[in-house]
């Protein structure tokens, strides 16, 4: 278990004046103020009173981070699973917060917008997540029409959908784009109190798209302050774990996992290791360059499959799946190995995995440095047998946490992104306007 990488250790800072605050362990939070000279209980705004609440969650869940067991009594009666096992950072805090998120955690979705733009996405091919999670949330429990009791707020904006109806293709030209997203936020900012209150530290924006971070940047606000949700969680290009949240990229070829989930036991995959994808970015060149006219079996890297030869047929037979970067870091490549059981091998510089607040990748995939290419099958064959099938198992377990569900089910993608977004507005504390 590798202490400090859970988020609620960290300090949150924002560049958005006085109006939220960062919480540290030690800061408390009075549920009740009685005024000593008349006796008179305070009356509270009725963002204290969130802010009260949040932090009655947030004391729960630090008071297991210490605690080494997996084991929490609490509900396991009604709990079809139960984190545990070393592929948690600490899974006995990691199941209070899921459980503290259940009870409490609150979601203001803004009404304004029409689709396509706004309220829909799509929910197939490589950005289906973005579609997916906005058709969830509109009907989820999580979902209030109450806005003075959310803790959040959702701009049910699709950046794909606006690459595909606004941008002109070929052109280079990102105005349109940005400048949509900008009247946006400035009607929700003139409409409703909240995002001017916070400087948009409780709102976020969820996007696959690979150019949803250089949109976000058309807004100070948004790419400072507020929580993204991001394939695209590149580090090099703005991302900040501290605040964003990096989501998986899910190619869903039929709008579902049918025909994705599964695969054979180790025993069956004959191949070491597979990688078949375009020659893009600056990874993957040198990847073929080293690996594609191999006449060693154990090492299947292409380009193009042979005629007649199945993606996701050669998932399921190899033990070992490359996911290298492309010309941006996120790939559903590593969604796929755990759907199918091939322990991933992420070559990437900059990537935040998703929901590493809770999860330790190091537990369940291979990561390959880019200079160590050249050394592939030697540093995958040195991984002892033992060590291979404890990942693999690993790997299937904390397929669960990918896997997407209509409706959604416990644990399951949809539920591991609010997590993640839980978790960071646990991180600080929003003022009323007018407090000093």
């Amino acid at each position: 278990m590798k202490e400090g990488r859970y988020t609620l250790n960290t300090k949150m800072t924002l560049n958005n004046g006085s109006s939220t605050k960062a919480i540290d362990e030690k800061d408390e939070v009075p549920i009740i103020n009685v005024n000593k000279s008349t006796t008179t209980p305070k009356r509270f705004s009725k963002i204290e009173k969130l802010e009260a609440g949040l932090a009655r969650a947030r004391a729960a869940i630090l008071l297991l981070r210490q605690n080494k067991s997996n084991h929490i009594e609490e509900e396991e009666e009604d709990d079809e699973y139960i984190p545990h096992g070393p592929m948690y950072l600490n899974a006995t805090s990691f199941h209070r917060s899921y459980l503290e998120m259940e009870k409490k955690f609150k979601v203001y979705v803004y009404k304004e917008g029409e689709p396509p733009l706004y309220h829909f996405g799509p929910c197939k091919q490589t950005y289906a997540i973005e579609g997916y999670f906005i058709q969830a949330i509109e009907v989820s429990k999580f979902r209030t029409e109450n806005p003075n009791k959310a803790h959040v707020y959702f701009l049910p904006l699709s950046v794909t959908m606006l690459i595909e109806f606004i941008y002109v293709a070929e052109s280079h030209e990102w105005g349109l784009m940005k400048n949509t997203t900008m009247d946006y936020v400035n009607v929700i900012s003139q409409k409703y109190p909240y995002w001017n209150r916070s400087l948009g530290a409780d709102h976020f924006m969820l996007a696959c798209h690979d150019w949803a971070p250089e949109i976000s940047f058309a807004i100070p606000h948004l790419y400072k302050n507020s929580i993204r949700a991001l394939c695209n969680a590149n580090t090099s290009e703005k991302f900040n774990p501290t605040k964003d949240v990096s989501i998986p990229e899910i190619h869903l070829p039929l709008g579902t996992t049918k025909g994705l989930l599964g695969g054979p036991p180790p025993s069956d995959r004959p191949v070491l290791v597979f990688f078949a994808g375009g020659v893009h970015g600056p990874i993957r060149p040198i990847l073929l360059q080293h690996w594609e006219n191999s006449k060693d079996e154990d090492v299947q890297i292409h380009k193009y499959l042979p005629k007649g030869v199945s993606y996701y047929d050669m998932i399921r037979k190899s033990k070992y799946c490359i996911c290298p970067s492309g010309y941006e870091v996120a790939s559903p490549r590593m969604v796929e190995g755990l759907y199918m059981g091939c322990v991933p091998v992420l070559i990437k510089d900059n990537y935040v995995t998703p929901f590493s607040d809770v999860l330790d990748w190091d537990t369940f995939v291979v990561t390959i440095h880019v200079k160590d290419i050249p050394k592939l099958k030697k540093i995958l064959m040195d991984i002892p047998q033992d060590k291979y099938l404890e990942m693999q198992k690993r790997g299937i377990q904390m397929r669960r946490h990918f896997e997407v569900n209509s409706p959604p089910k416990r644990y399951d993608v949809f539920h591991m992104i609010l997590h993640s977004i839980w978790l960071r507005r646990l991180n600080f504390r929003v003022h009323d306007v007018d407090e000093s």
